[in-house]
């Protein structure tokens, strides 16, 4: 429920415009996904945030729940990054992330900055747009 009520608040906010940091977070972000394609987990965390690395303590174990619960973020086939916008003064970019299989997944990242630097805070797999036949 809680993650429902976070994707809501995500659309209904008014999206405001970051450009200026928008490449970096877009940089961040792919470097990420580009270490967890290369299997280079220390790398990996270390664009997570202290909040996240607090809560994995090794990047090992970081990379075995990205495995297992985001595995669209490990292995991806294409990324697009969408809107970028910010709630309760946190940033969020959208990411679109086709997988292996060849589905579609619209995560949200959520961003800080710290020192300068942007960090990853949080990733959410929103809700579906997909419709059944």
């Amino acid at each position: 429920m809680r993650k429902f009520i976070l994707a809501i608040a995500f659309w209904v906010a008014t999206a405001l415009p970051a450009w200026a940091e928008s490449q970096e977070i877009e940089t961040t972000i792919r470097a990420q996904i580009t270490a967890f394609q290369a299997d280079d987990f220390e790398r990996a965390f270390t664009y997570a945030s202290p909040t996240i690395q607090q809560i994995f303590r090794a990047p090992e174990v970081f990379g075995r729940m990205v495995r297992q619960g985001y595995p669209m973020v490990y292995r991806p086939s294409e990324i697009a990054f969408l809107e970028l916008a910010t709630v309760e003064g946190y940033y969020w970019q959208k990411v679109q992330i086709r997988d292996g299989q060849g589905r579609y997944h619209i995560m949200a990242y959520q961003m800080i900055q710290l020192d300068g630097v942007w960090r990853i805070n949080g990733v959410q797999l929103l809700p579906s747009q997909e419709t059944g036949v």
